[in-house]
């Protein structure tokens, strides 16, 4: 009898333990379908909840940069001698941002990740595939970005970029394609977007089908912006100026380097009408977009990415101290508006594989060596291209030329260079004089990229004796930090995915409303 009783307890029990079993299953599906189709959300997002939204938010973004590009920069500061050096020693004005976190970057369809699709997750919340503008994976839809929304929301809109002001990651912001190469549609995407304020780089007009620059001039008249292209015309404009698209003057011809602003180390060399830097776009920027409903500004340092590219570390610095240098004026700013401002800085991901650490060098590192550089790859290439042309530069003058403009060579600076070096560097002189492509065969295309030999391996010799070395000419996965300061700064602390950073800022400045 009793064992009866106990028996039928005993399935009592189970019964019961059975049904709280499925209703808490029941319940955790229900909130994992919410959690899947609440699509406001990132992967690991939580409702970010502030007293008041801020009024100015300002989201940089050095393209290519990640700890390495960061640290490098500051190692070079940390010497008093090296070139165009902005702000205090050693010390970037990133670091005066109190709250950091990390993001990893992977594209909806590749773990690596592209300026397209890290762009659209930074400019929108939500992932996409690679080369793809603000719009879902499959192309079946537009995702609205947190600059369409601030516009809706009566701010104004400023989007600046060191690169074409049509390339990749300022495109996300305004622009929706299945293709990041569509420049003309993604040129009428702009002068149709309303935004206030386009600066930095000009539009992509040598790649336009049956359209022109002046074509692209007449339409954005049409709606309402002036085009200023000369530094007279910019100083001059303000906050009744209306809607504004500025860029350089050498720039409304192709300059062959894709519409950019030039290298920040290269800015010396420039006429007086393209002596304009990222931080004078983005002062800029505030004086034109300044008005009683706030505004959004979006700055991309994108040549950090384009150095990084070509592994030329000391290019990448110097547009890194340009990119800082700009977040410098918004400090200014937030500094006169503490309680009305969000300033969040990260990259859209880390380019080259950049590690300061080098075989040779074990655990020594010379950074000082770097400053005896005095111009960018893209400058020294253009001379060797010429050299080519001409067939009258001997590898002896081109090694003149080297220790004039990189220093190496030259014993007293520490830069003697040994024979192997020099064999390196004559190997590649000659491809580069007969005009073998790089990446003719994967031998070559791993040594140089698609880089002019020569000037590639120059670039490593030097990055080499600094102690530093790159593992591609590629983007990699390497996580990024996360800088923020305001309004809602403390949600950007962690380790989380890069649709969260795009989430929190559109809920902390209540965008989406």
């Amino acid at each position: 009898m009793k064992v009866k009783n106990f028996f039928k307890l005993f399935v009592l029990m189970l019964a019961l333990s059975v049904s709280f079993y499925s209703c808490d299953d029941d319940d955790n599906e229900q909130e994992i379908e919410e959690v899947v189709n609440d699509d406001t959300k990132g992967t690991n997002e939580e409702e970010v909840v502030v007293e008041s939204a801020p009024k100015y938010v300002f989201f940089f973004i050095g393209d290519g940069m990640s700890s390495p590009q960061i640290n490098v920069t500051e190692a070079a500061l940390n010497d008093p001698d090296f070139q165009l050096k902005s702000v205090g020693i050693g010390k970037l004005n990133l670091r005066q941002l109190p709250v950091t976190g990390m993001q990893t970057t992977h594209a909806e369809d590749r773990y690596i990740t592209g300026s397209a699709a890290a762009a659209t997750a930074l400019a929108t919340g939500k992932k996409t595939t690679i080369g793809t503008i603000s719009m879902n994976g499959d192309h079946s839809g537009n995702i609205k970005t947190m600059a369409e929304m601030a516009r809706d929301k009566g701010m104004k809109v400023g989007i600046i970029s060191s690169v074409s002001i049509d390339h990749a990651t300022p495109a996300c912001f305004y622009a929706h394609n299945e293709s990041r190469n569509n420049y003309q549609e993604i040129g009428q995407d702009l002068i149709n977007s309303g935004f206030d304020y386009f600066a930095g780089g000009n539009v992509r007009f040598n790649k336009y089908k049956d359209y022109s620059l002046a074509d692209f001039k007449s339409d954005a008249q049409g709606k309402g912006y002036s085009y200023v292209s000369s530094k007279t015309d910019f100083d001059e404009l303000n906050e009744g100026s209306g809607k504004v698209i500025a860029t350089l003057k050498s720039l409304e011809s192709f300059t062959g380097d894709g519409s950019a602003m030039p290298y920040a180390i290269d800015l010396d060399e420039q006429a007086n009408d393209d002596k304009i830097s990222l931080a004078d776009f983005t002062k800029k920027g505030i004086e034109v977009l300044d008005n009683e409903n706030g505004f959004f500004m979006m700055v991309e340092g994108g040549k950090i990415d384009w150095a990084c590219h070509a592994n030329d570390v000391v290019s990448a610095a110097m547009d890194m101290m340009a990119f800082d240098d700009a977040l410098g004026v918004a400090l200014e700013f937030y500094n006169q508006h503490p309680d009305e401002t969000l300033i969040v800085v990260t990259g859209d991901h880390e380019c080259g594989g950049l590690t300061l650490g080098f075989a040779a060098t074990g655990y020594e590192t010379a950074f000082d060596l770097l400053k005896y550089q005095s111009r960018s790859f893209w400058s020294f290439t253009n001379d060797v291209i010429g050299w080519a042309q001409t067939g009258e530069k001997t590898f002896q003058e081109a090694l003149s030329d080297v220790q004039k403009v990189f220093g190496l060579g030259d014993a007293g600076k520490g830069l003697a260079l040994s024979d192997y070096e020099k064999g390196l560097l004559e190997d590649a002189f000659n491809r580069s004089m007969t005009g073998e492509s790089a990446h003719a065969n994967e031998e070559l295309a791993v040594i140089y990229g698609y880089y002019d030999p020569f000037t590639v391996t120059v670039t490593h010799i030097l990055n080499n004796k600094a102690g530093i070395d790159w593992t591609s000419y590629s983007h990699t996965g390497t996580p990024v930090p996360v800088f923020a300061l305001g309004i809602g700064q403390e949600a950007f602390g962690g380790y989380y995915d890069n649709t969260d950073i795009g989430n929190k800022i559109i809920d902390i400045a209540l965008l989406n409303q």
